[in-house]
């Protein structure tokens, strides 16, 4: 989530969930989980409520399941965004946090993992995360890259794209809409020299649906998962591949 699109479902942070457990890595604590007997990582970027959100540690933990290794780094420095504290709004946390530095602060830790033997790479990001990621996707820190709402996205985000690049947008997003998404798929079909893309339009689901859902919620659930398994497709075809 990035701006006032409001939602019906607030995180639930829990700094003792999932599977995986927190260490530094590149200068950043990150969370990870996963195999370490693998040459395919995945850094998950996450949206301004951080690595600490459950939701966000059951993904990371579900694509480790696949056989990847995880690594999601802590970009704000132990300070997500807080929405019950009114001296500082987003418009202000975002001051301390703009997305547009986040590829430079994560490639320390891609060269860290590789430095390890992680020789295949993946980013994922999620909204402030998806528009923090575009930049990585026009280098060859990564073997493919992958977008889930991500906010505001503009078509220039995704010019001079380098690796197979996915986007996954809502049809009821209002923060990065359709038609903003399909803006920028006709940048990608443009592209030369070609690279794969995928772009695919989610019905009946709003921004943040893949993080921001109520796990009681069944209808939600199966929303995100169908998301989350879309995403790890593309990681299977180009990182694991």
């Amino acid at each position: 989530m990035l701006g006032s699109e409001a939602h019906s479902y607030s995180p639930v942070l829990n700094a003792s969930s999932g599977a995986g457990y927190v260490t530094p890595i590149g200068g950043l604590n990150c969370y990870v989980t996963g195999s370490n007997f693998t040459l395919c990582t995945i850094l998950l970027v996450a949206d301004i409520f951080g690595i600490n959100a459950t939701n966000f540690r059951n993904l990371a933990d579900k694509v480790a399941a696949r056989g990847y290794y995880v690594v999601a780094p802590d970009l704000f420095n132990g300070n997500p965004f807080d929405p019950d504290d009114v001296n500082r709004p987003l418009s202000v946390w975002l001051q301390d946090h703009p997305p547009e530095n986040a590829s430079a602060d994560v490639k320390p830790v891609l060269q860290e993992l590789r430095s390890k033997g992680y020789s295949r790479p993946g980013v994922a990001g999620f909204c402030w995360g998806g528009k923090a990621m575009s930049d990585l996707g026009k280098t060859n820190y990564v073997k493919a890259a992958s977008q889930s709402h991500p906010s505001f996205l503009e078509a220039d985000d995704v010019r001079g794209i380098k690796v197979p690049f996915q986007i996954l947008g809502g049809q009821n997003d209002t923060m990065t809409p359709p038609s903003r998404i399909r803006e920028a798929e006709q940048v990608l079909r443009n592209a030369k020299p070609k690279v794969p893309y995928q772009v695919k339009i989610f019905p009946n689901v709003e921004h943040g649906w893949t993080l921001l859902y109520d796990p009681n919620d069944p209808v939600a659930v199966k929303a995100a998962d169908k998301a989350h398994r879309t995403m790890i497709a593309w990681f299977d075809k180009y990182v694991r591949n």
